[in-house]
């Protein structure tokens, strides 16, 4: 079978993937958050995706606009609701790489960055204005079509209480990220409006249409075929099971010895040793046999 560009990368540059990657990225978003509580001005001075300051050699920005403060204030439900944000998106990419591979998630997730920056710095050229929604958020959003994609019958609880499943949020999600494109996109087409709110819509459309770019790229190889791997279908597999639920299984006779029930051959039979300190049943096999059990040995 031919073998995917993705695969071929994977072959070449796999050793190098971050197991765990999701890991990496919350704590990326606790150092933001701690920033936006406490020095704000730090992230747009020195750490933003500034391309006026990047053309002048301040490189690290590439990377450090990430720690992008997702909140400004230590309110209590501020916070409840970042908490919960950040281990739902945590569950749901060690979710994908589970069943992607730790390579594939990486590259999805990474190559979601890169297009925000390429798509910040195209605006730039053009506008003259940065591209300050780039973060976590769109990204992140993505992440979930993607989940959703793949497993789109499991379920959250939407307010604690009502089960939705992740395909119907999933509908929720990309018609209310289409409702703000078009939004910015009329901000932005709205020849009566201030030039800097026309750029402004600009610059927040390209953001979210950026982030689904790089889901769609996914989606359309996930449907073309080039579906998941024998090694990938058995991740999903197993993750299914260890997130469904679990089947006990039933017998009223059982072999303190080797474990069989009558479930596994019904001609056995079991019984009761006299000798043993304690409710031990034996088959057939080994009620003769075994050692006897003592709780207080003389």
């Amino acid at each position: 079978m031919k073998q995917s560009w993705i695969d071929r990368l994977e072959k070449k540059f796999g050793k190098y993937a971050l197991q765990g990657f999701m890991k990496y990225i919350i704590a990326i978003q606790l150092v933001g958050v701690f920033i936006g509580l406490f020095a704000p001005q730090v992230y747009w001075t020195f750490l933003a995706l500034d391309y006026s300051a990047i053309a002048k050699g301040q490189i690290w920005r590439l990377v450090t606009f990430l720690f992008f403060p997702s909140i400004s204030s230590f309110g209590m439900m501020e916070v409840l609701f970042l908490a919960i944000e950040l281990y739902l998106y945590y569950m749901i990419g060690n979710s994908l790489e589970n069943v992607w591979g730790t390579f594939k998630f990486n590259l999805y997730y990474i190559s979601g960055i890169v297009l925000s920056v390429l798509a910040g710095m195209i605006v730039y050229i053009f506008t003259g204005m940065n591209l300050w929604p780039v973060g976590f958020e769109y990204i992140n959003q993505a992440l979930f079509l993607a989940f959703a994609t793949i497993f789109p019958n499991i379920e959250f609880l939407l307010f604690f209480v009502i089960p939705v499943k992740a395909k119907w949020l999933a509908v929720f999600y990309a018609l209310f990220m289409g409702y703000d494109v078009l939004q910015y996109v009329s901000v932005a087409f709205n020849f009566e409006a201030p030039i800097h709110s026309r750029m402004l819509g600009l610059v927040y459309a390209t953001a979210i249409v950026v982030s689904m770019l790089n889901y769609l790229i996914y989606y359309l190889n996930y449907k073309s075929g080039k579906r998941l791997s024998y090694a990938q279908r058995k991740r999903r597999k197993e993750f299914k099971q260890s997130t469904g639920p679990k089947v006990v299984p039933i017998y009223r006779h059982r072999c303190a010895i080797c474990g069989r029930t009558e479930k596994d051959n019904e001609n056995l039979e079991f019984r009761f040793c006299s000798k043993c300190d304690g409710n031990f049943e034996y088959c057939e096999e080994h009620i003769f046999t075994h050692e006897h059990v003592r709780r207080n040995p003389m």
